[in-house]
């Protein structure tokens, strides 16, 4: 196994290289996001709606499914050129992006730009633990938290102003002058490789691994919507997932460098950690997705102002973050922080769960807060906890894994709380439009717009918001439970001593009852 270092930077370098590896994780994290607020314009622009979800889904399934494989990649060879890869695979996507002259490309481009945005998420947590002691981690840890808690939030409201004010390709070609400066700031500062050491990559575990996580992401981001849940596409697709998932397992246990390998699992901090990261990431992104269509149709606010009214969720998640870090690494035990983490979160689900018509900015803005509170001090606390829990040459894959199983948590709430929503969404109107005796809306009502809901009377109006409200509250009723889940297992996260060192050393040794190695 190789090492990009073997001492410390020195500050000043290190806050160079940390500047480039949080800008690299941003520029990943917004694109993500970024997009959901231009989708309209840029189907106006090059046609082909029902390939709409595809520009979406595109980038989240090259994101995920090369998670691992970068990680892996840079634990045998060397994380700097993997990383500057990473860089310049994710700047060619972006430039190809905004040139694209239909929704294939666009499509077909994303993919690439996700490709690179997997490094890019994965690459950054890794230099820095090989960089930075676990105990110093902990602050940098929370500034990629607080980063990319910030862009999950900020990715509608920038994407809402650009397309507002500029063209819909600048969404990708404002991230060339920032990808750049990221890529020669690693290529200056980030110390290489040292020796040469042969491998064997673990082809037949990419492959699987690749097309059994693509098969359960596109079950759960088009069924539903682009086909039904029981139709033949989504079955097949998740028999596929599964079937190739086991046979996954079954490679990698006899892989003699596996891409996710079985030892990790082994390790009760990696395992619990990457159980609780699945279910946060269920929760969070199954459920924030909700919060910008609520404003939009309920508020009738903009896209850039329903980003805006996301703020104080992204100023609690950032603060969180941030605060954590810097506790952990003034030597408090990280251990309670994912517990009342989970326990905050599940607080701020069940209070977004009342919210309707009626309440008022202030009080949803608190309830945001909240929510952004209890997101903040769990995500990237794992990270640390798993970094400094692994061997050393395993730490890329392990970050990559930890990252790995929070996407695909991800991709699942998405997809389950928007069924919920679609199952409850026409029962709701059916039952408020019965109350007040009409038996057809004035307008279509399957695919909701603001420009829809104007051209509704006053009382049907009422109906539909309610209709919406109500479906929505039902979501965060369901998402309520999924938190428990997750601060029940963060009760199962063992506490082990942050190293002081980059490398484990005789003289510290675990703290807690459970060996890292076990």
């Amino acid at each position: 196994m190789e090492s990009d270092v073997t001492n410390p930077l020195p500050k000043r370098e290190l806050y160079f290289v940390f500047g480039a590896l949080m800008l690299g994780m941003l520029l990943a994290a917004l694109d993500s996001t970024i997009v959901a607020t231009a989708l309209p314009t840029i189907v106006g622009d090059l046609h082909g709606a029902n390939h709409l979800a595809w520009v979406v889904v595109a980038y989240l399934l090259a994101s995920t499914v090369s998670t691992p494989l970068w990680g892996k990649l840079g634990d045998l060879y060397g994380r700097k050129q993997f990383f500057q890869w990473a860089i310049v695979l994710f700047l060619l996507g972006s430039v190809l992006c905004g040139l694209s002259t239909s929704m294939f490309e666009l499509i077909l481009f994303r993919s690439l730009q996700g490709l690179g945005g997997g490094g890019l998420m994965v690459g950054a947590q890794a230099v820095i633990a090989d960089i930075v002691s676990p105990l110093e981690r902990g602050r940098y840890a929370g500034m990629f938290g607080g980063v990319f808690g910030a862009a999950t939030v900020l990715g509608p409201l920038l994407g809402g102003v650009i397309v507002d004010h500029w063209s819909w390709r600048w969404i990708f070609f404002v991230n060339i002058p920032f990808g750049i400066l990221a890529l020669f700031v690693t290529a200056a500062a980030l110390p290489k490789s040292s020796a040469r050491v042969q491998h064997v990559l673990d082809y037949a575990g990419v492959v699987t691994m690749t097309i059994s996580a693509s098969a359960l992401i596109l079950f759960t981001s088009l069924g539903g919507s682009s086909f039904p849940w029981t139709s033949w596409k989504s079955v097949t697709l998740l028999v596929v997932g599964v079937v190739v998932g086991v046979l996954f397992v079954v490679i990698e246990r006899r892989a003699i460098e596996p891409i996710l390998a079985p030892r990790l699992f082994a390790n009760r901090v990696f395992s619990s950690a990457s159980a609780i990261g699945f279910v946060v990431g269920f929760a969070m992104f199954g459920s924030m997705t909700f919060l910008p269509f609520f404003f939009q149709t309920v508020r009738h606010v903009t896209p850039t102002q329903s980003g805006l009214r996301l703020l104080p969720m992204m100023v609690g998640l950032f603060g969180a973050s941030i605060i954590v870090g810097i506790l952990v690494s003034r030597g408090h035990r990280y251990r309670p922080f994912p517990i009342a983490g989970t326990a905050v979160m599940t607080v701020g689900l069940a209070l977004l769960g009342t919210v309707g018509i009626a309440t008022s900015s202030v009080v949803m803005a608190l309830y945001m807060l909240v929510l952004g509170l209890g997101i903040g001090m769990v995500m990237q606390i794992l990270v640390t906890a798993v970094q400094n829990a692994v061997n050393p040459a395993d730490i890329g894959a392990a970050t990559a894994g930890t990252n790995f199983f929070r996407s695909i948590g991800g991709s699942f709430g998405t997809a389950i709380f928007g069924a919920l929503y679609l199952n409850n969404y026409p029962h709701q109107l059916a039952a408020g439009f019965a109350r007040i005796g009409v038996s057809k809306p004035a307008v279509n009502l399957s695919s909701i717009t603001p420009a829809t809901l104007k051209q509704l009377p006053p009382d049907q109006l009422h109906v539909v918001l309610s209709a919406i409200s109500v479906s929505i509250q039902s979501i965060y009723h369901w998402a309520v439970p999924v938190g428990v889940v997750a601060v029940a297992l963060s009760l199962t996260l063992p506490e082990i001593t942050l190293r002081s060192s980059l490398h484990p050393v005789a003289d510290e040794v675990p703290m807690s009852n459970a060996d890292p190695t076990f």
